[in-house]
C-alpha cells in the first residue's frame, strides 16, 4: 500500500510538473523562432496631451517609412495591420476575421516560412495575398492556388495568390489565414495615408542593423518627430514620443493594447504550484518511507549482524529509491501523453502537438526525476542505515520523537501549502463571479450583433427585420462594448472656455442606440430625430470626458462647443459612465455622435427571449436573400464582451486543477501516515476499547494529531494567502474583496476533506474487535 501511494503521488506529481513546464515553456519563447529576434522592435508611441497620456502599440503612418530614409542604423521595417476581409471563390465566402496587412519586407523581418512563391516580390503589388496552408486548403482544396485569385471585399477585386507560407507558428504575435499586400491599403484605396503623421494605423516593427544601440537610436527620435510632424503636434496640442520595445519583451512584459498579451505573474505562479506540488509530492516520499522504519528496523538489524555495512545498506535503499521515481516517471510520461490533448483544450491554445515532439522536456525530466530520487532517498536510506543490531534484534527500538516530529512538520508544510491554493482558487473564481455579475451600466442580454452594410442597404435591412414578430428592436454602430472603437482627434471647449485637444474614443451610432444599450443620461438629453441638427451638429460625452476637461458636474458641459473629424457643434448629453472595456481596465473618455451615411456596419438586434432559433433564422434567410454573396456573420454581445475574461476564465480552470491535485497528493500522504499510525496503535486501541472506550472517542482520539496539524497549517496558510491574493487582485481595476468567509470556507473544506481522508482507517480501527486487536500482538 505504502509503495503504492508513493508511486501514485510522484507519478501525479511529475505529471502536473512536466505540463505546466510545457505551459511556462511555451509562453516563454513567443517570437523566439525569428532568428533576428533580437533585432527586432516594435515601434510605440506615447500622445501626451495637458491631461492625460494615450499609450499605444501603434504609430502614425507615416513614421515607419520617413524612420528607414533618415535612420543608418534602421535595415528595414514592417507593418502590420489585422483586418476582417470579406473573400470569394465561387460558392465560397468568408468574413476573414485573421486577415493581415503587411509590407513587402515581411519575410526579411519575420522568419516565416514561405513554401512557394518569391519572399522579395510576394507582397509588393497591390491585391497581391499570401495564403497560409491551412486557407490555401480551404478554397482551393488540393489544387495548386498559385497565380489564382480570391474575389477581395465588398467590390470584388481580383486578389491574386503569390505564396503560400507554412502556417505561422502557436506562440508568434505574427500570426494571420490571409496575408494582403499593404500597398492594397496605402496605394490603391487610400494613397495619401502614408503622408499622414496624425492618423495612427497599423503596428511598426523595425529590423536594427547589427550592434545597433537602440536606446542611442531613441535618443535621436524627439528632433525627428519634430522636423517631420512639430507643425501637426502644435495645432493639436499634443506631444507624440515614440519607444522601440524588444520584440521578446512584448507578449509578457508590454501593458500597451495589442491583439493578445500574455501575463507573466501567471507564470510565476503556474511555476511556483508546479515546484510546491513536487514538493508536496517529495515530502509524502520521506515521510511514508521514514514512518515504515520500524517495519524495516529487524531486517536493518540481522544484516548488520551478518556483517552488512552501513554505506551497502545506505546504496540499496537510495537504489530501491530511485526505483520507485523511475516507475513514477514512467506513468507520468504515460500519463502526459493521455492528458496533452486535454491540456490544450483547458489552455485555450496548443501548447503541445504531442509526447512524441516533447522529447527534450522528457529527458530533462527523466534527469530531475533521477536527481529527486537521490534526494528524496537520502534522509530515509540515512536513517533505515543508521539502526543499531542490538536494540533492534532486542525488540527495543522505537521511532524517535526527532523523526515523529519531522513527519508531523512535513505535513503541516504540505497542508499548509493546499490550504494556500484552496484560498487562492476560491479568490479567484469570485473575481471572475463578480466581472460576470457586476452591473455594467448597460443592457447586453438578448442582443445579436450582426455585421451589416452601410447606408441605405443597412436602413433597408434593419426596416425589413423590425417586422419579425421576434425582434424588439434594433440600433446601428461602428463600435459596441467589448470591442474596438475608433480614436477621433477632437477638441472640446473646457471650463475656463479653452478648447482641449486630443485623441478621444468615439463611438458612431444612430437614433436607437442610447435607448436600446439602456445607458442613462446624467445631464442633457439623448439624441433625437426632432432635432435636425443632432445628425451633424450634436456630440454627447460620458461622465469621465467630463472629469477629464474639467467640469465639476455634468450640466457644466451641456452647450459647449466641439471640433471632431470635420464635424463642429455643441454637446448637447452626458451619459453615465459605463463598461464599454472590460473590468480590467478603469472607464475612459467617451465621445458619441450620430453616424455618417457610410460608417456604422454593426447593426445590434434586441431579440426576444422566446424563440431565438426562429428569429435567427428569419434574419439569415431575410440576409442571404438581400446579399447572396456575402455570408450571414453574427455573434450574441453577452458572449462577445466576456470573450475578454477568456485567459482569466483559463487562468481559474488551469488554478482549479493543479490545486485539486495538489490537495489530492497530500491527502494520499495523510492516509499513508493515518494507516501506519492506526498499525502502530493497534494494541492501544483494543486496551481502550476493553476499558469501555466508545468508538466515537476512538475516531477522535486517532484523527485528532492530524486535525490538530491542519489547524497550525491553515494558521500559517491564512495570511500568506490573504497576502497573495491581494496583491494579485490589485491588477483589475474593479476588484472584489477578500471577505471573511473565504478563509472560513477553506477552514471547513480542509478539515472535512482531512478527516474524511483518515476517517475510514480511524472508523475501522475504533470497530475492531479488542480480542482481535490484542491478539495481533
Amino acid at each position: 500500500m505504502f509503495s503504492l501511494i508513493n508511486i501514485m503521488g510522484l507519478s501525479a506529481g511529475m505529471t502536473a510538473c512536466f505540463l505546466i513546464s510545457l505551459y511556462v515553456h511555451f509562453e516563454l519563447t513567443y517570437d523566439t523562432f525569428n532568428k533576428k529576434a533580437d533585432r527586432i522592435y516594435r515601434v510605440a508611441t506615447d500622445i501626451q496631451t495637458s491631461t492625460e497620456t494615450l499609450r499605444y502599440s501603434i504609430s502614425p503612418w507615416a513614421m515607419a517609412s520617413n524612420m528607414q530614409n533618415e535612420f543608418p542604423e534602421m535595415e528595414t521595417y514592417v507593418r502590420v495591420q489585422k483586418d476582417e476581409m470579406l473573400f470569394r471563390r465561387g460558392d465560397l465566402k468568408f468574413k476573414e476575421e485573421n486577415a493581415v496587412l503587411v509590407d513587402s519586407t515581411l519575410f526579411r523581418v519575420f522568419d516565416l516560412k514561405l513554401l512557394k512563391g518569391n519572399p522579395q516580390t510576394a507582397l509588393t503589388a497591390p491585391l497581391s495575398i499570401v495564403l497560409t496552408e491551412t486557407s490555401a486548403r480551404k478554397y482551393f482544396g488540393h489544387s495548386d492556388p498559385m497565380g489564382q485569385s480570391l474575389l477581395l471585399g465588398e467590390k470584388s477585386e481580383p486578389a491574386i495568390v503569390t505564396g503560400i507560407m507554412q502556417d505561422p507558428p502557436v506562440n508568434s504575435q505574427i500570426r494571420g489565414d490571409i496575408f494582403v499586400s499593404m500597398s492594397t491599403y496605402t496605394g490603391h484605396e487610400d494613397k495619401n495615408i502614408e503622408r499622414e503623421w496624425g492618423s495612427f494605423g497599423a503596428t511598426a516593427f523595425v529590423l536594427l542593423k547589427p550592434n545597433t544601440n537602440p536606446i542611442v537610436l531613441e535618443k535621436k527620435f524627439p528632433a525627428f518627430l519634430e522636423r517631420h510632424a512639430g507643425q501637426m503636434m502644435a495645432n493639436r496640442q499634443m506631444k507624440i514620443r515614440m519607444l522601440l520595445e524588444p520584440l521578446k519583451d512584448i507578449y509578457l512584459h508590454s501593458t500597451r493594447p495589442a491583439a493578445e498579451t500574455g501575463n507573466v505573474n501567471n507564470l510565476y505562479v503556474f511555476s511556483a504550484v508546479a515546484l510546491f506540488i513536487m514538493l508536496i509530492a517529495c515530502i509524502n516520499f520521506v515521510n511514508l518511507t521514514t514512518a515504515r522504519s520500524v517495519e524495516r528496523a529487524r531486517e536493518v538489524g540481522v544484516r548488520k549482524a551478518v556483517g552488512a555495512a552501513r554505506g551497502t545498506l545506505a546504496r540499496q535503499f537510495l537504489a530501491e529509491s530511485m526505483l520507485m521515481c523511475l516507475i513514477a516517471f514512467f506513468i507520468s510520461v504515460l500519463l502526459s501523453a493521455i492528458l496533452i490533448p486535454l491540456f490544450n483544450e483547458i489552455a485555450g491554445k496548443v501548447v503541445s502537438d504531442g509526447i512524441i515532439y516533447e522529447l527534450p522536456f522528457v529527458g530533462i525530466q527523466f534527469v530531475a526525476v533521477l536527481l529527486i530520487g537521490l534526494l528524496a532517498g537520502i534522509y530515509p536510506a540515512f536513517v533505515l542505515s543508521s539502526f543499531e543490531p542490538v536494540k533492534v534484534l532486542k525488540g527495543r527500538f522505537t521511532t524517535s520523537v526527532k523523526g515523529i516530529m519531522l513527519r508531523k512538520g512535513l505535513v503541516t508544510v504540505q497542508f499548509t501549502i493546499s490550504i494556500t491554493m484552496i484560498i487562492a482558487t476560491i479568490v479567484v473564481y469570485t473575481q471572475l463571479d463578480f466581472m460576470r455579475s457586476y452591473d455594467l451600466g448597460f443592457s447586453k442580454d438578448q442582443t445579436l450583433v450582426i455585421q451589416s452594410g452601410t447606408g441605405q442597404e443597412r436602413d433597408g435591412f434593419e426596416a425589413s427585420i423590425m417586422n419579425f414578430p421576434g425582434v424588439k428592436s434594433a440600433a446601428a454602430s461602428s463600435a459596441i462594448p467589448g470591442g474596438w472603437n475608433l480614436q477621433a482627434f477632437s477638441k472640446i471647449e473646457k471650463k475656463n472656455g479653452e478648447m482641449q485637444a486630443g485623441n478621444l474614443e468615439v463611438y458612431r451610432v444612430d437614433f436607437n442606440f442610447i435607448p436600446q444599450y439602456g445607458l442613462k443620461v446624467v445631464a442633457g438629453r439623448a439624441f433625437s430625430k426632432q432635432y435636425a441638427t443632432d445628425s451633424t451638429q450634436a456630440l454627447m460625452i460620458n461622465e469621465a470626458a467630463a472629469k477629464v476637461l474639467g467640469y465639476t458636474s455634468p450640466e457644466e458641459a451641456i452647450g459647449k462647443k466641439f471640433d471632431q473629424w470635420g464635424r463642429q457643434g455643441t454637446i448637447i448629453g452626458v451619459l453615465k459612465d459605463f463598461h464599454f472595456k472590460s473590468l480590467q481596465e478603469n472607464i475612459k473618455p467617451l465621445t458619441f455622435r450620430i453616424i455618417d451615411f457610410w460608417n456604422g456596419n454593426l447593426l445590434s438586434v434586441k431579440v426576444n427571449s422566446k424563440n431565438v432559433k426562429q428569429t435567427l433564422a428569419a434574419i439569415e434567410d431575410l440576409w442571404k436573400t438581400r446579399y447572396p454573396d456575402q455570408p450571414f456573420s453574427y455573434y450574441f454581445l453577452d458572449e462577445f464582451y466576456d470573450r475578454q475574461y477568456r485567459a482569466d476564465e483559463r487562468f481559474e480552470s488551469l488554478f482549479m486543477y493543479f490545486a485539486t491535485l495538489a490537495i489530492f497528493i497530500s491527502c494520499l500522504g495523510l492516509l499513508g501516515l493515518a494507516s501506519y499510525s492506526t498499525v502502530q496503535r493497534t494494541k492501544e486501541i483494543g486496551v481502550r476499547k476493553v476499558m469501555g472506550a466508545s468508538t466515537t472517542s476512538i475516531v477522535a482520539l486517532l484523527s485528532k494529531d492530524f486535525l490538530q496539524l491542519i489547524g497550525i497549517a491553515f494558521i500559517i496558510a491564512a495570511p500568506l494567502a490573504w497576502f497573495a491574493m491581494d496583491r494579485w487582485l490589485d491588477t483589475f481595476a474593479y476588484k472584489t474583496d477578500i471577505r471573511l468567509w473565504v478563509f472560513i470556507v477553506a477552514a471547513v473544506l480542509s478539515a472535512f476533506v482531512a478527516f474524511a481522508t483518515i476517517s475510514y482507517q480511524s472508523i475501522s480501527a475504533a470497530l475492531m474487535n479488542p480480542v482481535k486487536s490484542l491478539r495481533s500482538e
